[in-house]
């Protein structure tokens, strides 16, 4: 329903929430602006589980800068809580709603405003889809290397907070590493510019770092300026079969060790490859206890895929096959990724872990993994950016049943805990949200906490943005 003016007598409760909505209107048309509660109930949550949400008092979905300043006016001066949100693929719960918040939806601010292939930079909102990108600087010889998961639906807004990764990170690095400058409009309304359009600048504290990643907790992202690299010739994929979860992540070693910059290095554990078959059928190999899958975008794919090839069958493979053509490259990681859909059926609710450790250790975190779903009586798959040391450990229950939600619960932690004794870090790239914040404080220590509370503070005095999560 779109909202319309309430001219019944109210409560004091409706009459506050009367002069927010008649605030927002002041600004925004009607069709911006929704209040039903079946409508507004879509938009409490991200795809994340164990996470509260709130109900929102309202949803607006702006569609300029300058309209997004009115909301942020508007909530400082009636001091009203304001979630930003994107695409809500998260899976930390960092975009679900505060009880009685806005609800700021940037997704209808969805232009790419440039793409400048000299400069080798494209200009966008924040509602632009991912892949609509990457296909869109596809067509002037460009590539936008970041590729989440769900990147045909997730938004560049969403993958600027959260600083999303993707299967290509471990050649050409996370979101952050392509975020050039930003337009922000910060709590109060202002709007603020940071950053730079040129391949290289060092003018003041690095702003533009400090705002991906911080989950819309700082300000509200209304542009990006993004760096594009040239589109690099089409990528080959080798399959490699192991008999256990620590050959194949020798084999990564290996590799690594090697001086090879695959442009993907993923696996899936046994119970993921299984998962992903009962889906789609996809005929994958579930004799084998694990599967990496390595690609290469250079000139002679073939060549390097033979070496990395050689590593895998020195590490203990017991199959090695290269595609033999793009198609069947293009098969193989659309298995890899279908992975957190196909867990996700295997009990209906999933957990998905996003813990990254040194990739000398993977070895070790994936037998952690293994002792852990032994000891709760648990389905837990694995599927890894590999290459990166970044692990996906998704504990599949059924949510119905009160004791196994219990103990995904229980093994989550115990997973996250496993993560930091070997060195890593509770997040490679799904963010801290509502669902890390505890384990943040305990990674980052007392002094970080108060840190990075005091740069909370700095932009958002009055705790308006994003509030109870990271922290």
């Amino acid at each position: 329903m779109i909202m319309s003016r309430i001219e019944a007598p109210r409560d004091e409760d409706t009459a506050a929430a009367g002069g927010l909505l008649d605030r927002l209107l002041s600004g925004l048309s009607a069709e911006a602006v929704l209040t039903d509660p079946d409508v507004t109930a879509s938009y409490a949550n991200d795809m994340a589980s164990f996470c509260e949400a709130g109900t929102p008092a309202v949803v607006v979905l702006p569609r300029t800068v300058e309209q997004v300043q009115h909301v942020m006016r508007v909530a400082t001066e009636l001091r009203v809580p304001v979630v930003p949100q994107g695409a809500r693929t998260g899976l930390s719960g960092a975009a679900n709603a505060t009880e009685g918040c806005v609800v700021l939806s940037l997704v209808k601010m969805d232009r790419i405003l440039e793409i400048n292939p000299v400069d080798r930079i494209a200009v966008v909102e924040p509602g632009v889809v991912n892949a609509a990108l990457s296909r869109a600087v596809g067509e002037h010889g460009l590539y936008y290397p970041p590729d989440p998961s769900s990147w045909e639906t997730c938004t560049i807004g969403g993958n600027i907070g959260t600083a999303s990764g993707g299967l290509c990170c471990v050649k050409y690095g996370v979101t952050a590493e392509y975020v050039l400058g930003l337009d922000v409009v910060l709590a109060d309304g202002r709007l603020m510019s940071t950053g730079r359009r040129t391949a290289k600048g060092v003018a003041g504290y690095d702003l533009t770092r400090l705002f991906v990643g911080s989950e819309g907790s700082l300000g509200i992202v209304v542009r990006a300026v993004l760096a594009l690299k040239p589109q690099p010739p089409r990528q080959l994929v080798l399959a490699a079969e192991f008999a256990s979860a620590r050959a194949a992540c020798d084999a990564v070693c290996r590799i690594m060790e090697g001086g090879h910059v695959p442009s993907l290095l993923e696996l899936m554990d046994r119970t993921t490859v299984k998962a992903v078959n009962d889906l789609a059928h996809m005929g994958l190999p579930e004799t084998t206890e694990a599967l990496l899958l390595a690609a290469f975008d250079t000139h002679d794919p073939a060549a390097d895929l033979a070496l990395v090839g050689s590593l895998c069958e020195a590490a203990g493979a017991t199959q090695v096959v290269p595609a033999e053509d793009a198609a069947e490259s293009e098969l193989l990681l659309q298995a890899r990724r279908l992975s957190l859909t196909a867990l996700e059926a295997v009990k209906g609710t999933t957990m998905i872990d996003d813990v990254c450790v040194p990739r000398s250790r993977l070895g070790d975190m994936l037998d952690g993994i293994e002792r852990v779903a032994e000891k709760y009586a648990l389905t837990i798959g694995v599927c890894a950016h590999a290459g990166d040391g970044n692990t996906h450990p998704t504990v599949c229950f059924d949510a119905t049943d009160p004791d196994e939600s219990r103990r995904a619960r229980e093994s989550f932690d115990e997973i996250m805990a496993l993560g930091l004794e070997l060195g890593g870090t509770i997040t490679g790239e799904h963010g801290v949200g509502v669902l890390k914040k505890e384990w943040l404080a305990r990674e980052i220590g007392p002094v970080g906490v108060e840190m990075q509370r005091a740069i909370k503070s700095a932009f958002d005095p009055l705790g308006l943005l994003n509030p109870g999560k990271l922290f």
